[in-house]
């Protein structure tokens, strides 16, 4: 039985681990190159990878204007991001100010011969194939391409989960002692005594 509790127990990790990875807020280095609309449809299972419409939206729209904002990274490789409020649903950023961030994109681009290095701050990931784009959800200018920025939000819902799991482990601990161990021990004593009684010896 240790095996496929192993095998469980990875499966699920790796499912947990997946979903902190899509949801958490990661900061990358890059230079603003362009910023768009475009006219896109949002349809079928690739829907759970984009926000809720914007205020305003039909929700039954499947085609929607997304915000796109192009940049190039500090290696020269490029990094799409699109540009949406989250509402306050899931993911829980409370953003509603997309309107604005593409304003303050459109503001910061510059080119390879000037270049104006910013801070996006993003959850999500990029699919080429499926046209899958991270959420930018702020902007921030920085010194340069070398800026080493501390993720202290992604550490700190780390920890706080990590503190729950603890927490939750040791609650389990203590009711498998008080309850579940008395118990399976409390039927074996009876089996045991049912066992003697069919055999004559109780």
């Amino acid at each position: 039985m240790r095996w496929p509790r192993i095998i469980i127990l990875l499966i699920v990790l790796s499912f947990l681990g997946a979903f902190l990875h899509y949801t958490l807020p990661q900061r990358d280095i890059v230079r603003i190159v362009n910023v768009e609309s475009r006219l896109t449809e949002v349809s079928g299972w690739t829907r759970w990878f984009f926000a809720s419409p914007d205020s305003g939206t039909s929700q039954s729209t499947p085609t929607r204007d997304l915000r796109l904002i192009s940049t190039v990274r500090p290696d020269g490789s490029i990094m799409v991001y699109r540009n949406e409020d989250t509402g306050v649903l899931w993911p829980p950023y409370l953003k509603f100010d997309s309107e604005d961030l593409q304003a303050e994109a459109a503001n910061l681009q510059s080119t390879e011969a000037d270049p104006r290095w910013v801070a996006v701050t993003h959850y999500g990931w990029r699919f080429n194939i499926l046209s899958i784009y991270p959420n930018a959800l702020e902007i921030h200018p920085v010194e340069g391409p070398d800026v080493q920025l501390i993720p202290w939000m992604p550490f700190a819902v780390l920890f706080v989960l990590a503190l729950i799991a603890f927490m939750a482990w040791r609650i389990w601990e203590r009711f498998e002692d008080r309850v579940i161990a008395p118990a399976l021990d409390g039927t074996r004593v009876r089996w045991a005594k049912f066992k003697d009684r069919l055999s004559g010896r109780g």
